[in-house]
């Protein structure tokens, strides 16, 4: 497949703004604050996703459609949603999720694939097992990204694996880095195999 070019298509706070159905598309979840939308801007090579230093930022699921050319049909669109588990904004985050975040998990017909990120430089939280939880009982294929892989050893990463696994059990599991690009090149192998199933 041709290298996907990005563009960003909307943002949504309600039902109604989606965009219509069409091609696949992959969800991101995670923490406020856990590099959500620097691993999308590595993934796409470029800084559709704002990146911010305020935690919580994102309130809206922003979509970007990738096509082979900027007048091509996409070939599958990218979801960045809202972080969750912040205490600063937990409240009004957590009131937001059932209006139409949980819709969009529970009901998105054209959803193929939840990439479900978590810190791998801490442990686990009880809001992650949480969300993984609801996407099992939606029914919904997720894979667990733990981030900033980087600033693990050798002997760390092999510590967070073990860790994430002792909570997360044998669901699909990979470390990623946006800073250095340690995974990606598996991840995006996950994500095209997630499109392609739906597709097919």
């Amino acid at each position: 497949m041709k290298t996907l070019q990005p563009q960003f298509l909307r943002s949504a706070m309600d039902a109604a703004h989606f965009p219509a159905p069409g091609a696949p598309e992959i969800a991101f979840l995670g923490r406020s604050n856990v590099g959500k939308s620097s691993l999308i801007n590595a993934l796409l090579g470029s800084k559709q996703a704002r990146v911010s230093s305020t935690p919580g930022r994102t309130r809206a699921i922003n979509f970007f459609a990738l096509a082979e050319a900027p007048q091509r049909p996409p070939q599958m669109l990218f979801a960045d949603l809202p972080g969750y588990g912040y205490a600063k904004i937990s409240k009004s985050i957590s009131a937001e999720w059932p209006k139409f975040i949980e819709p969009y998990l529970r009901e998105r017909a054209t959803l193929a694939l939840c990439v479900c990120l978590v810190d791998a430089t801490i442990a686990p939280r009880e809001s992650d097992a949480q969300l993984f939880a609801f996407l099992e009982h939606a029914r919904r294929s997720f894979v667990i990204v733990g981030t900033k892989a980087d600033r693990l050893s050798g002997n760390g990463r092999a510590k967070a694996l073990a860790a994430l696994r002792g909570v997360f059990g044998q669901h699909e599991l990979l470390l990623c880095s946006a800073k250095t690009g340690a995974g990606l090149k598996e991840l995006w192998q996950r994500i095209r195999d997630g499109a392609a199933q739906f597709a097919g």
